[in-house]
């Protein structure tokens, strides 16, 4: 049976590696990047929550159709939303296998909105090393749209503010 590591020991090795890492000058990341139909969003990690699988929602009836329904992530009761659809996507009907390779990202809790985000994909953190301009958002943008940064491939991610969201009366009226 292999020897337990002590606290102690767990704890000198994680501040020798954290000063490692800062006399490295590593990249800080600042966003989470995710896919949501053909959209590419980035969104702040100050305001993200933790991140779940699909596991299913209980329909809320008289709901507008971005709003799923409720879902029970670590026993808080969250609104799940589709995120592509809230942002102008067309409305898709989605299979069970479909939902299952998805996941929900919560907004974080200085939020004050029990509320999560079904998106399709993940691709990573990224911060501000990660893109070589910074497009001011369009004229006819939601207003939780902020800048698009352009990476060196030249792809485009928006940045999505979700404090701007999370206050938007639209977003808080889930009635059809």
């Amino acid at each position: 049976m292999a020897e337990r590591e002590s606290l102690k020991d767990v704890q000198l090795r994680l501040l020798a590696r954290l000063q490692a890492a800062s006399a490295e000058n590593v990249a800080v990341a600042s966003w989470l990047a995710v896919e949501c139909a053909d959209l590419r969003l980035l969104l702040p990690l100050a305001q993200a929550g933790e991140i779940f699988s699909w596991s299913g929602t209980q329909p809320v009836p008289h709901a507008r159709p971005w709003f799923l329904g409720v879902a029970n992530l670590r026993g808080v009761l969250a609104g799940v939303i589709d995120l592509a659809m809230l942002l102008g996507a067309p409305m898709q009907a989605r299979s069970e296998q479909a939902l299952s390779e998805c996941a929900l990202v919560s907004l974080g809790a200085a939020l004050d909105v029990n509320a999560a985000l079904l998106i399709d994909r993940f691709a990573g953190l990224r911060g501000a090393q990660d893109f070589v301009s910074t497009q001011p958002a369009a004229a006819d943008a939601l207003p939780c749209l902020r800048a698009v940064q352009v990476n060196a491939r030249g792809e485009h991610w928006q940045i999505l503010d979700l404090q701007t969201l999370a206050q938007d009366a639209a977003f808080l009226n889930i009635g059809a």
